[in-house]
């Protein structure tokens, strides 16, 4: 009798211990539930939403809601109470304004910048140095985009006066696509599978990496299931989805 009862004892320590422990991101079929709130940068919306459903058909009683916008734009509205679960971000720099709600940041993507021109490229352009010469669009400075714009441009010795400065990227690939500018820089997997933009590879594009980093925030309404979708950006499957929209390797 005295060896079931130790064995007994074993038992009831091993699950009083694993009650104790930390829980982990949730695998494919554990049960979650709840709408998730995802906060991610404009040039992430393509990939992020294909994500999105490739997470919810696993866990099917998760609905993902995303918002996308300009890194800078998210960060002052998480840094103002904003109810999200998860914060991608297309640069560090914004992912460090709200580094007391993003404690644990982790780099899953990066992206260079192109040359983009609408269809037939009416302006004829082919260099940075042409940008000087034609309507051209950016993001604004405090924008991911836009910094790494001015980085591009700085490097290449060139100096342009934008026609306008977008709070994010998504505006100025739609002044493109509308020929309202003749050209702009955006992210190389902003363009895609369009056939309404061409890109042109500037000299000098490898040089200035943005490097995305994503975190699940402290006072995220849905913590576990926040965490799962952070492991699956970052499993094969979300690293997959990412490379086939252009994103390289963090």
């Amino acid at each position: 009798m005295r060896r079931p009862l130790r064995l007994a004892g074993v038992l009831a320590a091993a699950a009083l211990l694993a009650a104790c422990a930390s829980p982990e991101p949730a695998a494919p079929g554990d049960q979650l539930s709840g709408t998730l709130e995802v906060y991610a940068a404009a040039s992430l919306q393509r990939s992020f939403d294909e994500i999105s459903r490739a997470f919810m058909a696993a866990h099917p009683d998760v609905t993902v809601q995303s918002v996308y916008d300009g890194s800078s734009t998210l960060a002052t509205q998480i840094g103002e109470g904003a109810p999200a679960d998860v914060f991608a971000s297309a640069d560090e720099k914004n992912m460090a304004k709200v580094a007391a709600q993003a404690p644990d940041p982790q780099l899953f993507a990066g992206n260079t910048l192109v040359i983009a021109v609408p269809a037939g490229n009416p302006g004829g352009v082919k260099t940075l140095d042409d940008l000087a010469r034609v309507t051209t669009v950016l993001c604004a400075a405090e924008v991911p985009c836009g910094a790494a714009s001015a980085t591009l441009l700085s490097n290449a010795g060139v100096a342009v006066t934008p026609a306008s400065e977008e709070q994010n990227v998504t505006a100025v690939l739609t002044k493109i696509a509308a020929r309202e500018a003749d050209a702009g820089l955006v992210y190389a997997t902003d363009v895609v599978g369009r056939d309404d933009i061409e890109a042109i590879v500037p000299a000098g594009a490898d040089a200035v990496v943005n490097h995305y980093p994503i975190a699940v925030l402290t006072d995220a309404p849905h913590p576990t299931a926040a965490a799962a979708f952070v492991a699956f950006v970052l499993s094969a499957d979300g690293q997959g989805i990412l490379a086939a929209t252009g994103f390289r390797a963090p």
